[in-house]
């Protein structure tokens, strides 16, 4: 077992892991931005070591800064969290090769997984079900206005190494391709450097859910169940949940096959999720592999009574998991409490917390960095806590999400709360009634 471990995160998953570390009995290291010196995860860690300035680039996205942090800690391995460099395969090899274990998946395996065009060839060759469309990148808009032709509109272009809804564009006929075309290769070329596109099938109200998995270093994968992320705005999850409500115990099965075959034939170590688009006959198809620990995993481990970063750290430690896969025994609900205003388009709302109280009481957990007296810095996400609860059933779940998000006080920036208040009144919403498109007809103006 790891001796130390550097996590070169901040925030929220920053402090989830140092938890987890202390009960393991694993020294740990804060890093930090000169923005998150007074941040809680530099407090609670056992060492703390400022990386730069403010600006991500300079800071969390410094690799030479992240090894030079670990090389005078002593430390044995990294934990990435998830965001900034958890999927960054430069940064997994460079962590090998100065000998020191990088806390989530290998190079190759990110590589692999993180140019969707490969990753949907590898995962249709061990027989996932994967949205039909281009056989790899397109090479020209004629190569991609003819495949849209054989398909049938609607079509959707994605860029290779996107991510958040970039560089995609939704196409419903041959006169709207060119101006498609262009828009997302010049946005992917902006967001992801590579301006790489392929064409896939518009799936229509679809459901998003998700596959948890774990692989270890002997070739071993199994599945945690689902959660469903379709609350969403503009591909950026607000609300997730497990079990889905629109999941059935054969589904269940057959997706969670299917994520494990997937997994298994990339030998995946450590712990990830297979996302797939699910339309409303249930057929699912993959859409991405995400090789690294995400934000809503604490509904998962709710359900099933399971550590996942413990998992994480056990497994890059070399210590076989069982292979057990797993069903939901309760029911958990996971609201992220951003500084933004939803009045006002969700616009980012950093400043200083003047007042704070967390909610409480049975079946409540709070992930959150911040307190009373703490300024959210404009440099990086707007996502300060993490409302998680935990019932028998959906139904009690929401009603109890609904009292926790009563009792949640924020002043001094705006949040997302009265947003998920008002959606845990919404009658579809408390009836499993919802697709990814959901938000685009809620009303925002009576918040």
């Amino acid at each position: 077992m790891f001796k130390k471990i550097l996590i070169a995160n901040r925030g929220e998953i920053a402090l989830r892991v140092i938890r987890t570390c202390r009960e393991m009995g694993i020294k740990t290291v804060a890093v930090y931005s000169t923005a998150d010196k007074e941040s809680l995860h530099v407090r609670f860690a056992d060492e703390a070591v400022c990386i730069g300035p403010p600006a991500s680039r300079d800071s969390y996205l410094n690799i030479p800064n992240l090894i030079a942090a670990a090389e005078i800690t002593n430390a044995d391995a990294i934990h990435p969290g998830y965001g900034f460099l958890s999927e960054n395969a430069e940064f997994s090899r460079i962590c090998r090769e100065n000998g020191i274990k990088f806390i989530g998946a290998s190079p190759e395996m990110i590589n692999g997984m993180g140019d969707k065009a490969s990753a949907k060839a590898t995962m249709k060759k061990a027989g996932v079900p994967t949205i039909p469309g281009s056989e790899g990148l397109l090479s020209s808009m004629q190569e991609g206005i003819k495949v849209a032709a054989k398909m049938k509109y609607p079509v959707i272009l994605k860029a290779t190494a996107g991510g958040g809804g970039r560089g995609m564009r939704i196409i419903r006929a041959e006169d709207e391709f060119e101006k498609a075309w262009n828009d997302a290769r010049t946005e992917a070329k902006a967001a992801f450097g590579n301006d790489g596109v392929y064409l896939e099938k518009f799936v229509e109200e679809p459901r998003h859910i998700e596959i948890q998995i774990v692989g270890d270093q002997f070739g071993t994968v199994c599945h945690l169940s689902e959660r469903d992320c379709s609350i969403q705005r503009r591909h950026q999850k607000l609300v997730e949940e497990a079990p889905s409500p629109f999941m059935t115990p054969e589904l269940r099965e057959k997706m969670g096959k299917a994520a494990v075959a997937g997994a298994a034939a990339i030998s995946y170590e450590g712990v990830g999720t297979i996302e797939f688009l699910v339309d409303k006959n249930r057929d699912f198809y993959f859409m991405e592999m995400n090789t690294r620990i995400q934000v809503e995993h604490p509904v998962t481990e709710e359900v099933i009574n399971y550590d996942l970063i413990k998992e994480q750290i056990k497994v890059a430690a070399g210590i076989a998991i069982s292979g057990k896969n797993y069903t939901p025994t309760m029911h958990a609900m996971e609201c992220r409490i951003n500084a933004e205003d939803p009045q006002r388009d969700f616009r980012p709302s950093p400043g200083k917390i003047t007042v704070l109280h967390i909610p409480g009481g049975h079946g409540v957990r709070v992930d959150t960095h911040v307190y009373a007296g703490y300024t959210i810095p404009s440099n990086y996400d707007s996502m300060i806590a993490k409302l998680i609860t935990v019932a028998q059933t959906r139904e009690e779940c929401v009603v109890k999400m609904k009292r926790a998000l009563s009792e949640f006080v924020v002043e001094g920036v705006k949040t997302t709360i009265p947003f998920h208040l008002k959606l845990m009144d919404n009658e579809d919403f408390k009836a499993g009634n919802f697709t990814t498109k959901f938000l685009e007809s809620f009303d925002f103006s009576t918040l």
